[in-house]
């Protein structure tokens, strides 16, 4: 299958030299390419990515704004936002990630890591480990000037799907949450699906912030309400 994709970033050389390599690559297509926030939004409507390789930083609308907007507009499935930012603990990433993006990429990276994101995003992939996104979150997460959710935003999980937003929220891959709470790594699947389904989240990162924002976990601070997960271990 072929991964359409946009490409968003303000600066020309930037941008036409990530398109450039993306068109060489076999299995990807650009569909477009956006200077700013406002052409993004209309270029994704018009052409529905598979992925959009989003600038954060640019002038009049932003690559967050942008992202949230396409996001909102976008009917199923959803395109797939990279971001793209020079440093890798930035206050931009995090509120990027809130805004439902699904990774970043540094504007440094290589060729091959470029397309290899580029491809693993596509087929529904996270691109930085969850140790990281924490990192992003317990760094900004207190400075954020936004009202948290309620404590009951999380009431229409179960206990089980509690327990499994917070490892996730506490940087465990599937497979450690599996191990933490004695069940197969195709459950943790399944309970983190229908936390997000309930949640209305568009990605792991989006689960993340929301159990920071919740109160669930605390930034530097550990679980909250205690470090065992309910019922590990029975």
């Amino acid at each position: 299958m072929t991964t359409r994709v946009l490409v968003v970033d303000d600066q020309v050389l930037i941008r036409a030299g990530v398109a450039a390599l993306l068109r060489a690559a076999p299995g990807m297509e650009v569909v477009g390419e956006a200077s700013d926030g406002d052409e993004a939004v209309r270029l994704a409507a018009a052409h529905r990515p598979d992925v959009i390789l989003m600038d954060i930083r640019m002038p009049g609308t932003s690559g967050i704004t942008a992202t949230e907007r396409i996001l909102e507009e976008s009917g199923e499935p959803r395109p797939r936002i990279l971001v793209l930012t020079t440093f890798d603990l930035d206050e931009y990433v995090y509120a990027a990630l809130r805004a439902g993006a699904c990774g970043f990429l540094l504007k440094d990276t290589g060729p091959q890591r470029l397309l290899a994101a580029v491809a693993a995003v596509a087929e529904g992939d996270t691109l930085f480990s969850p140790s990281v996104t924490r990192r992003l979150i317990e760094a900004y997460a207190p400075a954020v000037d936004q009202a948290a959710p309620p404590p009951e935003t999380l009431e229409v999980l179960t206990g089980r799907e509690v327990d499994v937003l917070r490892l996730v929220a506490g940087g465990l891959s599937n497979p450690e949450i599996a191990e933490a709470l004695v069940i197969s790594e195709s459950t943790v699947k399944t309970h983190l699906n229908r936390t997000m389904a309930k949640l209305d989240l568009g990605s792991r990162a989006q689960a993340v912030v929301l159990a920071y924002e919740s109160g669930l976990v605390t930034p530097g601070g550990g679980h909250a309400g205690g470090s065992r997960p309910a019922g590990a271990g029975t």
